[in-house]
Order: structure tokens, then C-alpha cells, then sequence
């Protein structure tokens, strides 16, 4: 009797165990699925009739998706494989510094527009940003360099099928994805983010002396973002060869950003202005958030504030004089424990020795819109592409007569507290000396000179 008793036992036992260990396999799956950023539902949204209903037709190609291999999941496109063959092709085309369609639109200028994006992996809003800029007037007289931290097939023959202006990519060579288990992607050794320093010294895990100034340890995908942003600036100034007495402005955007028709010819008004009314001001903005939209009052309307970063981090433009400014406290932004570069700015921006805080020039009408309602700060689970860009389209068609003025009219505000608000500290999330030293070294790599190509 106590020998079947015994057996029972054991058989409960068992089948207990088998069920913890389904339950925390359903849960693993269910988090990782919730942990791809929403990009890969996003992705899949088709773009609605009322979308391209406002789309031109010879634009539909490229809002065309074409479908991924039916056996690819999210977690295969995450996967560390082939990562030897993604270097090589990034480092061939960093090297190759190739302008596509320069022999149809003329080469880079000295005082030729730069529109810099920044992209992950969120395809369907970077097909309507696209599209937004192929509707802009005189963006042939550009140049747009999309600036990848993600390798991906479908999203470079999209960028390479533009034909509108002169497109060059470049690629963040430190990514996620090229370093899968290592820095600056997650090293097996890495601490935990939630470890206590006592925790993290016992398990003697990479950078344990250090975390954040709130007690974590490193997410390199979170850390990607701004050292991609650094990256990119450091490369367009400083390193490619179509730059080097490139003196015009860079436009700044992300892949997520949808441009108003005439936010060339305000651009040049905002320059304009700034000439005649603030030489003092370092940054032009062409987007800021807003709740409601009056351009009837506001398409001419522009102001001259001190910049803030969560307003004013939304087409923000800039020249080489501005970015020498920054680069010569490259240290402050480097070492500043928060993981964003727009707060990061903001530090800088109010600890420059002996000069005031950054001032702003911006529309009060924006002409940059933010359409990313899913991705890598948004966790809805119904993500729809479709429902923000179409109220963008429809706002942008219902204000068409108020677009395109002559002239704009300045007025200069204070700025509200927000804006005079003292940084304290930061948001943290870069209190790794591995993430500080990386960053400052991107500022010692010198011009590349193009090298060219011969494909047989």
C-alpha cells in the first residue's frame, strides 16, 4: 500500500511539473511575441482604399508590398544567421558611398539640401513617408540619405526604386543585428536590467560597477537609437566624400515622419528669416506636436523660442556650423546617462560654457507630421498605419490654399516653463562605460574616400 501511495505521488508530481513548464513555455512565447516592437504586425497592415484614394497614382508603386517568404516569422528575421554575410554588405556599401540617380538629377552641391532618415525596420510607415516626399515641390534639387541600423532586402529595393531625386544608404556598421551576442548588441554576460549592484557583482556580469543613475543595467536596443543617431550625424558631416564642402542644411527625420508639399519652400523662408530676424538661431524646426491644426492663422506664422527637445525634435535642421557647436562637446552628450539623443541635446544645450541654450525657429503650421503610432515607444495592440496617415492626407488637403506663402511673420516667445526647465538628470539607460567610450570613438574616424565599385 504505501508503495502504490508512493507511485501516485509521483505521478502527480509529474504531471504537475509538465504543466509549469507548458505554462511557462505559453508565457515566454506570448512575451515574445509582445517584445518585437509591434513592427512586425504594423508591417503587415495593407494600406486602406481611403489611403491611396489621396495617393497619386504613379506613387501606388510604392506603397506595393511584396510578400515575405509565408515561412519567415518574426523570430527568424531577428535571428543571428548569416550575420558575416550582412557586414560584408554593409561595409561594401558604407565603403561604395554609391548616389543613386545622380546622372539624372546632377551631383551633390555645396548648398544641396540633405534629408537625413533615420530607419529600423517599420516598412509601411517608410513606404507613405516616401511617398510624401515624392510629392514634394523641388525635392529634386535634393538629396536624401537613408540611414539604416537594420539590413533588410525589401526595405533597400524599396529606397533604390526611388526615382524623384538622388538617394545614397548608409549603414549603422554597430547594430543590434550585426552583434547579436555581443556588444553593442547583448553579450550572454551582460547584467540583467532589473539586477541590484550585490546581485550583479555575485554574478560578475559585464559593466556590474556601473548601472544607470535608477539602479538598471543596459537594453541595447534601446541604447541603438541614439548612438545610431550620433553616428549618422558624425557620418554625413564628417566622413562622406559628396559632404566634405557641403556647407547647405540637413533636414532630419525618421521613418515615421510624413512631409507637408511645401516643406522645401518653408524651409527656405525659415532660413530666410533666421538670417534677417535671429542670426542667433542655431536650429530650424519644420514639425512640433500639436492637438489641433489652424493653418488658416498659423501657415505663415513662425516663432522664435528657446529649443526644447520633446517639441522641437521633429524635422529639425541644422548646417556644418551648428554641428561643429556640438561636436565640440561631444563629451557632454556622450557621457549624459539618458538614453535619447534629443535629451541628450537638451543637456548640452543648457551647459555650454559662456552661451546661451540652442534657440529654434519653427512653423507654427507644422509641414513634418508624426505618423508612428506603433513601434519602438508604442505598444497598442491594434496598430493601424492606415488610420493616422489618412488623417494626416485629409488635414494636409483640407489646409492645400493655405500651403505655399509668400512670406512668413515672426514672433519671439520666452518659451513657456517647459522650456526653461532645468535638466536634472536623465532619463538614464546609459550608464555602461562600454556605450560612452563607443560613442566618443565615432567622432575619431576621419573622410573615407569613395571606393568604386566594379560589378562583373
Amino acid at each position: 500500500m504505501p508503495r502504490l501511495k508512493y507511485a501516485s505521488i509521483l505521478r502527480v508530481l509529474l504531471i504537475l511539473g509538465l504543466f509549469c513548464v507548458w505554462v511557462q513555455i505559453m508565457l515566454s512565447a506570448t512575451n515574445g511575441a509582445l517584445d518585437k516592437d509591434g513592427e512586425e504586425l504594423m508591417n503587415s497592415n495593407e494600406t486602406s482604399e481611403q489611403v491611396l484614394a489621396l495617393v497619386p497614382p504613379e506613387l501606388h508603386k510604392y506603397l506595393t508590398v511584396h510578400p515575405r517568404n509565408s515561412s519567415a516569422n518574426a523570430t527568424e528575421r531577428y535571428s543571428p544567421k548569416n550575420v558575416s554575410d550582412i557586414l560584408r554588405a554593409v561595409q561594401r556599401v558604407n565603403g561604395a558611398q554609391t548616389i543613386y540617380n545622380e546622372d539624372l538629377f546632377g551631383p551633390v552641391q555645396n548648398d544641396t539640401i540633405i534629408i537625413a532618415i533615420q530607419v529600423h525596420t517599420r516598412l509601411t510607415y517608410l513606404r507613405h513617408l516616401i511617398v510624401s516626399l515624392a510629392q514634394a515641390k523641388d525635392i529634386d534639387r535634393t538629396l536624401l540619405i537613408f540611414s539604416h541600423d537594420y539590413y533588410d532586402e525589401e526595405i533597400n529595393n524599396l529606397v533604390r526604386s526611388i526615382d524623384f531625386t538622388k538617394v545614397m544608404q548608409i549603414f549603422y556598421p554597430y547594430s543590434v543585428q550585426t552583434h547579436p551576442l555581443e556588444f553593442p548588441g547583448m553579450d550572454p554576460n551582460d547584467c540583467p536590467r532589473d539586477a541590484k549592484l550585490e546581485q550583479a557583482l555575485k554574478l560578475k556580469c559585464n559593466n556590474a560597477l556601473h548601472p544607470d543613475l535608477h539602479g538598471h543595467y543596459r537594453e541595447a536596443k534601446y541604447a541603438q537609437t541614439k548612438h545610431h543617431w550620433w553616428w549618422k550625424a558624425n557620418r554625413i558631416f564628417n566622413q562622406l566624400q559628396c559632404t566634405a564642402s557641403h556647407t547647405g542644411m540637413v533636414v532630419f527625420l525618421e521613418e515615421d515622419h510624413y512631409v507637408a508639399e511645401d516643406f522645401i519652400h518653408i524651409l527656405s523662408l525659415l532660413r530666410t528669416t533666421a538670417d534677417k530676424t535671429c542670426p542667433q538661431c542655431e536650429i530650424l524646426c519644420l514639425g512640433t506636436y500639436l492637438k489641433t491644426y489652424q493653418y488658416h492663422s498659423t501657415s505663415d506664422k513662425v516663432e522664435i523660442t528657446p529649443w526644447h527637445s520633446s517639441m522641437h525634435n521633429m524635422g529639425m535642421v541644422f548646417n556644418r556650423t551648428v554641428w561643429t557647436n556640438i561636436l565640440e562637446l561631444q563629451e557632454q552628450f556622450c557621457a549624459y546617462d539618458d538614453y535619447n539623443w534629443d535629451y541628450s541635446l537638451l543637456h548640452l544645450s543648457q551647459n555650454r560654457p559662456g552661451r546661451e541654450k540652442f534657440k529654434v525657429i519653427l512653423c507654427k503650421g507644422p509641414r513634418v507630421f508624426h505618423i508612428g503610432e506603433c513601434g519602438f515607444h508604442h505598444k497598442k495592440s491594434n496598430c493601424n498605419a492606415s488610420t493616422v496617415i489618412s488623417k494626416v492626407q485629409k488635414l494636409l488637403q483640407d489646409a492645400k490654399s493655405y500651403l505655399f506663402p509668400a512670406r512668413v511673420t515672426a514672433t519671439i516667445s520666452a518659451g513657456g516653463a517647459k522650456h526653461n526647465k532645468k535638466l536634472i538628470k536623465g532619463n538614464g539607460g546609459w550608464g555602461d562605460l562600454r556605450d560612452q567610450e563607443l560613442c566618443t570613438n565615432m567622432t575619431r574616424v576621419e573622410r573615407q574616400m569613395r571606393k568604386y565599385i566594379y560589378y562583373t
